[in-house]
């Protein structure tokens, strides 16, 4: 197949499919096709059975004759992507150029990035980085559809927005100045998404710490407490409770 360009694949929020500019979304057959599409889409690197994608497209309940239903399916599917895109028969690949932007992808690449920036120091990649997987991790994934498979790849991207807040908040205290404000608000927000993580308390304190509001940021520490208490009946990390003793003694 030669080399195509503007392919998009856009599963978070609104449902977009563009194979060589061509906009195809509409034309899948309903919520079947979509959910085959997707799937297709987010395992493009491999063939894949009818019987594994047969449980994809029915997680509940197989019709009465699954390989007849099956094979309707797939044919009105591959109409609207074209042969060219979708290959095989028993085993199914669906064939995208490198260049194919598929929005999952991005974001999990966007995130690694990130937090190899945020190790190296690297303020501003870092923050462009983890601003690119919080825009794609933020949305759900199909969000009108359920199935077991899609609950794993959103607990998958619902662990790139944690990081991908973990690292805006870093990278906006590493950049400083007007920053600090940022980092204060993302750093809050992390809180309440993720509220049994340490690190998201620790950041919390830090951003805090870095506007100067440091009984702030030690009522953050009592919060933390408060929760891990009374969720798992467990005490701050030594690392957390080191934190808080150095704003006391900073405070006082």
């Amino acid at each position: 197949m030669t080399q195509v360009a503007n392919t998009t694949i856009q599963l978070c929020g609104r449902f977009v499919v563009l194979l060589d500019g061509r906009r195809i979304d509409a034309a899948l057959p309903g919520r079947q096709g979509r959910l085959l599409f997707a799937y297709l889409a987010l395992n493009h690197d491999r063939p894949i059975g009818r019987d594994e994608l047969m449980e994809v497209v029915w997680p509940d309940e197989l019709p009465r004759d699954p390989g007849d239903a099956f094979g309707a399916l797939l044919s009105k599917v591959r109409s609207a992507v074209g042969a060219a895109w979708l290959e095989g028969r028993s085993e199914l690949l669906l064939r995208l150029p490198a260049d194919a932007d598929i929005d999952v992808e991005r974001g999990l690449a966007a995130v690694h990035r990130a937090e190899s920036a945020c190790a190296r120091e690297d303020w501003a990649p870092a923050w462009s980085a983890a601003v690119a997987a919080r825009a794609v991790a933020q949305r759900t994934l199909l969000g009108e559809h359920d199935a077991p498979w899609l609950d794993e790849w959103r607990r998958t991207l619902a662990d790139v927005l944690v990081r991908s807040l973990e690292c805006y908040v870093r990278a906006c205290l590493g950049l400083g100045g007007a920053e600090r404000a940022g980092a204060v608000r993302t750093a809050r927000f992390l809180v309440a998404t993720a509220p049994l993580r340490e690190s998201a308390y620790d950041l919390l304190m830090t951003a805090l710490e870095a506007q100067g509001n440091i009984a702030e940021a030690i009522e953050v520490y009592r919060e933390a407490s408060r929760v891990l208490h009374d969720e798992l009946g467990v005490v701050p990390a030594p690392l957390l409770q080191a934190h808080s003793a150095r704003l006391v003694t900073r405070g006082s």
